[in-house]
């Protein structure tokens, strides 16, 4: 399909035209499907032990098992994986994903496999290349998208209410295993790839970072589908979030697109969808499950009634990207392909031109007015928090947070710089056990500190966008510039202060910041130039 750097610009211009076709269920399909003899997958054949498996006695002698392991198919049954990507072709997708959603080293690792992540993923990558280009025409082209699932382990949420502060999964976990899990899927052929079924908005972030991270070693642009999972009541992810501040979290990413899948039936999806496209400034994408799952596993939408329901999608301009999640069949992919010939995609938008934080909501800001006469619910300099914390009573530290958040602030600022323990363990620790509590969580977080180890701490737990208070040029431009970078990286906003005492030198340093600022690529309105004086 040419370069990466093209593949963006191709599908926003086959966009602009058209309604895009994902494909439809991977798993559905495996699930269907039946052997000569009528049988459904078994224990051998995930071990490549039937018929003429590449993969020979390799998996013979595991001591897991591995039934279930639908990713492994792209070593023991590569023919099968195959032909279902070719069935969704063959229906009309231009996208199709790779059968590598749990193909990471934390969730293979259920399956005692986790250090085959980068071969399954290189593997599943392949096998979708080799079907998509052999379909692929000058009139129809087709893309492979990388699928990256989020893991059944959430880096936001706590798994044990007794230990509030105990994560299942840390954020350098998560983002190593993406890294490995993305890079097997483009050095496979992936053109781009599938953030998705996002419950957790911090591990889409700890992706989205190593994608980044990957994209900047190899000189590339790797375009981004990043899609989230809601929840039927409020329309909010299973970590929290509003629709609208999972958007406001991931746009560091300059997604290609951002969209909602699984969930639920498309009928019961509208709502969310139309919400996000609202307020989404790029392409928006769409594949609900087919209806609801009966107690046989099956669900309930056949092919016309699902595209019947995505038809109404289409025809308030609500989509650019259409496909089926858990429950779709090829079938459902060709019904819906028809109903999407006879409309138009949705406009696309712009990037929002102001300064957005979010915690599970979103807080806008005035960038004129920079944080004056933003109410912080701040740490700094009071002294009954920084004592709990210093003799690790954590709970009371969070008793006066609580206490200035009943008082209505727009932000909480923490600062851990004057703590006389291990501030970075004190960062992590408190900022997990106070994002338990919603009414502190709606909120944006200011990390303020002038200890850079102290910043990434936290960043690595704010699943919302939180702000940066402070970075200067004391340190030097290189220095500097490696900071925003990763910032920018985190999905932060930050404030910059302006050291220079006289109005000549002043002028001169926000001329040398702003060059920076546009050399690390940040955005504009994700930086506020603090003008008053420095504290030292």
């Amino acid at each position: 399909m040419g370069s990466s750097t093209s593949i963006r610009e191709k599908l926003n211009e086959l966009a602009k035209k058209r309604i895009l076709l994902l494909d439809g269920a991977m798993g559905s399909q495996i699930l269907a499907y039946r052997s000569s003899g009528g049988n459904p997958l078994a224990e051998d054949d995930f071990r490549g032990l039937t018929g003429s498996q590449v993969s020979g006695d390799r998996f013979a002698n595991h001591p897991s098992a591995l039934k279930g392991c639908n990713d492994l198919l792209c070593l023991t049954m590569p023919h099968l994986i195959s032909s279902i990507h070719e069935a969704y072709l063959s229906s009309g997708a231009d996208i199709i994903e790779t059968c590598s959603f749990n193909a990471t080293e934390i969730s293979l690792s259920d399956y005692g496999i986790g250090n085959l992540a980068y071969e399954i993923s290189a593997a599943a990558a392949r096998l979708a290349r080799k079907a998509a280009d052999s379909f692929s025409t000058p009139d129809k082209p087709r893309f492979v998208a990388g699928s990256i699932g989020p893991t059944a382990k959430s880096a936001s949420m706590c798994p044990d209410m007794d230990d509030p502060a105990k994560r299942a999964v840390t954020w350098d976990n998560l983002e190593k295993a993406y890294y490995d899990n993305a890079r097997g899927l483009l050095d496979g052929g992936a053109d781009l790839l599938l953030i998705e079924t996002i419950f957790d908005t911090l591990n889409a972030k700890a992706a989205i970072f190593a994608a980044r991270r990957l994209s900047r070693e190899r000189g590339i642009d790797v375009p981004l589908i990043i899609s989230a999972t809601v929840q039927e009541n409020g329309g909010r992810l299973l970590a929290g979030q509003t629709i609208e501040a999972f958007c406001v979290s991931i746009l560091h990413a300059a997604p290609l697109a951002i969209g909602l899948n699984c969930s639920f039936g498309a009928e019961k999806l509208k709502p969310h969808i139309k919400a996000l496209s609202t307020v989404a400034p790029c392409l928006v994408s769409a594949y609900p499950n087919a209806g609801l799952p009966s107690s046989s596993g099956t669900y309930d939408e056949g092919p016309d009634t699902m595209a019947a329901r995505l038809e109404e999608y289409m025809r308030e301009g609500l989509v650019n990207i259409l496909g089926g999640c858990c429950g779709s069949t090829p079938a459902h992919i060709a019904a819906i392909a028809a109903k999407a010939a006879n409309y138009s995609p949705r406009p696309g938008g712009a990037f929002p031109k102001k300064t957005l934080l979010a915690g599970l909501n979103v807080l806008e800001l005035n960038r004129e007015a920079g944080l004056k006469g933003i109410k912080r619910a701040s740490t700094t300099g009071k002294a009954d928090f920084l004592m709990s914390i210093n003799q690790g009573d954590y709970d009371g530290a969070l008793e006066s947070i609580q206490e200035m958040v009943e008082e209505g602030p727009a932000i909480i600022d923490i600062s851990m710089d004057d703590a006389l323990v291990d501030p970075e363990i004190a960062m992590s620790s408190f900022l997990n056990l106070a994002l338990q509590y919603s009414s502190i969580a709606r909120l944006p977080v200011m990390i303020s500190s002038s200890r850079w180890e102290i910043v990434e701490a936290a960043l690595k737990c704010l699943q919302g966008k939180g702000i940066v208070n402070s970075l200067s040029l004391k340190d030097g431009e290189a220095v500097f510039l490696r900071r925003l970078d990763l910032i920018g990286s985190y999905g932060a906003a930050v404030v910059v202060k302006v050291l220079g005492k006289d109005s000549g030198g002043r002028e001169e340093e926000i001329a040398c910041i702003q060059k920076l600022i546009a050399e690390a690529g940040i955005p504009p309105e994700d930086v506020i130039i603090d003008l008053t004086d420095p504290i030292v």
